[in-house]
């Protein structure tokens, strides 16, 4: 500095007393700082975008978790399926947006007489496709599964009147349905005006496998219709989506679907219910 800087005896570095070390108060103090104004608002500038960014990568991953939540809640939970006709009414209408509960027979849990299920129709309902499932079929797949595609064509929605070791009978038109021989009182869900059933029928259901019936049984293709078939009508457990628990559209129908008490009357008859 100009003011304390000393020179040595005997040479010294070639400054005398009143030459200047080279920098002046006002560039030491510059130098002092780090940078100049320009560099100082260059700084803040850049803090200022950093924030931003960060903002953009939280709400792009919070997005993602977002999607991925709600791809695995259709894939393994509930998935969401539009009613395509009228055989359920008046229990479900056409349009009516359902939610099935997927976990509901997920841990050693079977259907039970008056649940509502939806299931794969194919190879009860349906044939078995002629050849194997390719690529494109196995995406379709996939994409149902997910949520992100139609449920398609091969998709019910039916209530279980029986299920494995039953026995279920009709007599036809004016004689109600029974189930190990008790007489089921279906007054509460099926439509009006329709009798519990127009054909008469006897059938043993087989082990791991639902007799089902829609509510509307004038209007329903159900297990009655394919007697006789390759299938015999049964529908195997293991092509159950889920237990339809919920109507969630329109809000005006906006209602849980709960086991008519009906079927309380069959309890210790026979076939795996009892096992619950």
């Amino acid at each position: 500095m100009a003011d304390g800087g000393g020179v040595a005896d005997g040479g010294g570095d070639g400054k005398t007393d009143g030459e200047p070390d080279g920098t002046t108060d006002g560039e030491a103090d510059r130098e002092a700082d780090g940078k100049t104004d320009g560099e100082a608002d260059g700084g803040e500038a850049a803090d200022g975008e950093e924030p931003g960014r960060s903002r953009s990568r939280d709400l792009l991953l919070l997005a993602g978790i977002c999607l991925s939540a709600l791809l695995l809640v259709n894939a393994f939970v509930a998935r969401p399926f539009t009613v395509p006709s009228g055989s359920m009414e008046d229990t479900l209408r056409p349009g009516d947006r359902l939610i099935a509960n997927q976990l509901a027979y997920a841990f050693g849990d079977h259907p039970r007489r008056g649940d509502v299920v939806v299931f794969d129709g194919t190879g009860s309902f349906l044939p078995e496709p002629d050849r194997p499932a390719g690529f494109r079929d196995g995406l379709r797949s996939l994409g149902r599964d997910l949520g992100l595609a139609p449920a398609g064509n091969t998709v019910y929605v039916k209530r279980v009147i029986g299920v494995g070791g039953d026995r279920v009978t009709s007599t036809g038109p004016g004689g109600r349905i029974t189930v190990n021989g008790v007489p089921i009182d279906e007054s509460s869900y099926l439509a009006p005006g329709d009798e519990p059933s127009g054909v008469a029928f006897d059938v043993v259901v087989p082990a791991g496998k639902l007799w089902v019936m829609g509510d509307h049984r004038r209007a329903s293709r159900d297990s009655r219709d394919h007697l006789g078939e390759p299938g015999g009508g049964f529908v195997p457990e293991s092509r159950v989506i889920g237990r339809a628990d919920w109507v969630v559209f329109p809000i005006a129908r906006w209602n849980s679907l709960d086991r008519p008490a009906a079927f309380a009357a069959t309890a210790g008859t026979g076939g795996h219910g009892d096992q619950r």
